[in-house]
């Protein structure tokens, strides 16, 4: 079966162009379109079917499912392998997920929703919402290169801790000394968002707020200051003001024992035979048991999700804040999120080398990643895609120019086997989509 084919509940919506001042017409979820109607190339996207299928074969990934829409109408939505290894469980298309880092967007769109009431500015101290912050100090090394803790110059301001320029660590590795203080105490197994918050305050920063970039738990501490200017938990706060209005079912930070047989296992490569092998331990901590609450509700971390729950996300940010007549943002928001916020000293440091990865084609937003010249990068995608993804190989993007929308879900935690399944796919995507003006 080809990715333009597939069965007749895509709870995929109507796409508006980003901005655009009138509303989406109604949403046709009972009917795909093909390829061609919309600009692609039927037999160059068999490519991409091709390729997602073999990587399942290869025994790299357990099971994927790809959602590809452009003109809110969905081009093709596919499974390929298992959710399940050892019984054999078919990967479904409502398969629910650990979507992991996946979820710093939608505790981004939170932000801004209390940022359009007017509860915080871009350029506003974290120390405002978070007074535990005042008395950071920033490791560092003297001249005779002795580590030293120095203080603060200035508080990190909402916008560092929305784009990582913050300062804080996170502890996925412990390459830095920051960041193995981060596994020592335990930071992302906090017995709630209070307790990471007073962990948190413990621990230095890497350098100093908005001198460098650095992949943080900025995003908790986001979803922090949610829960403090709301009064409401994380949870609910998402729950009310993201998922119910746009339908997403089945996006919360646990399953209940009613969805757990929908939750897709979790593999990691195993070094010694090259294959697969369920993943229980995840950064020194225990992998949590979904079908009940959490301890903490991770906003940068915890939100479990489905391939079609989070298609209608980020279907609602490509319409400019709105999906089937339910505005969620304004777009001149959703406009904001997609602009670069990463520093000129920082993009480019002063020995004239590129930092982690950003420069003036690629930068990084309110929770996003931004590509603001996309052929200088080298890819093939719209420029002012939003892209990112998750820790157990998930990943989207959000394009704009072309209107296009993808969602990719797999479950294999940590290294994806030597293959980067966002970058092969947007370039088979693309390579499809021959009538862009279509």
């Amino acid at each position: 079966m080809k990715l333009g084919a597939l069965l007749a509940t895509a709870g995929v919506i109507v796409l508006a162009a980003q901005g655009a001042p009138a509303a989406p017409a109604p949403a046709d979820l009972s009917t795909t379109v093909s390829p061609e109607s919309v600009g692609f190339d039927s037999a160059r996207l068999q490519r991409l079917d091709d390729y997602l299928a073999g990587v399942v074969s290869s025994g790299k990934v357990a099971g994927v499912t790809a959602l590809l829409a452009r003109h809110g109408r969905v081009v093709g939505f596919r499974s390929w392998g298992k959710a399940n290894l050892a019984t054999g469980q078919p990967m479904a298309r409502d398969e629910i997920f650990r979507i992991y880092s996946m979820s710093k967007p939608i505790t981004g769109v939170a932000m801004m929703i209390l940022f359009e009431e007017g509860k915080w500015r871009l350029d506003d101290p974290v120390t405002k919402f978070v007074p535990e912050f005042k008395d950071l100090k920033v490791l560092t090394q003297d001249a005779s290169g002795n580590v030293v803790l120095e203080p603060m110059r200035r508080p990190p301001t909402m916008r560092e801790i929305m784009s990582h320029t913050a300062g804080f660590g996170y502890g996925l590795s412990d390459a830095n000394p920051v960041d193995r203080m981060f596994r020592e105490k335990h930071v992302l197994a906090s017995n709630g968002l209070k307790e990471m918050i007073d962990r948190v305050a413990t621990i230095p920063l890497k350098f100093q707020p908005g001198t460098d970039w650095s992949y943080s738990i900025g995003v908790d501490i986001q979803g922090y200051i949610v829960e403090k200017i709301s009064g409401e938990s994380l949870g609910k706060f998402l729950d009310e003001h993201i998922f119910k209005p746009l339908k997403m079912n089945d996006t919360a930070f646990y399953t209940g024992p009613e969805r757990a047989s929908r939750l897709a296992t979790l593999y990691a490569g195993d070094p010694k035979t090259g294959g697969l092998v369920e993943a229980t331990k995840l950064f020194d901590e225990q992998a949590p048991d979904y079908t009940k609450p959490p301890l903490m509700e991770s906003g940068g971390g915890g939100l479990l999700s489905t391939t079609t729950d989070y298609a209608r996300f980020c279907q609602m940010l490509l319409n400019g804040g709105e999906l089937d007549g339910v505005r969620i943002l304004a777009p001149a928001t959703v406009q904001l999120m997609d602009t670069n916020v990463i520093p000129k000293a920082v993009l480019v440091k002063s020995n004239g080398t590129v930092g982690e990865g950003f420069n003036d084609a690629v930068g990084f937003g309110l929770d996003f990643m931004v590509v603001k010249d996309p052929r200088a990068a080298g890819t093939l995608e719209g420029k002012d895609t939003m892209s990112w993804g998750g820790a157990a190989g998930t990943w989207f993007w959000i394009d704009p120019t072309n209107d296009v929308v993808f969602v990719g879900m797999i479950q294999r935690f940590g290294d994806q086997g030597g293959i980067d399944l966002s970058e092969q796919a947007g370039t088979l995507t693309y390579q499809a989509l021959t009538r862009p003006d279509k």
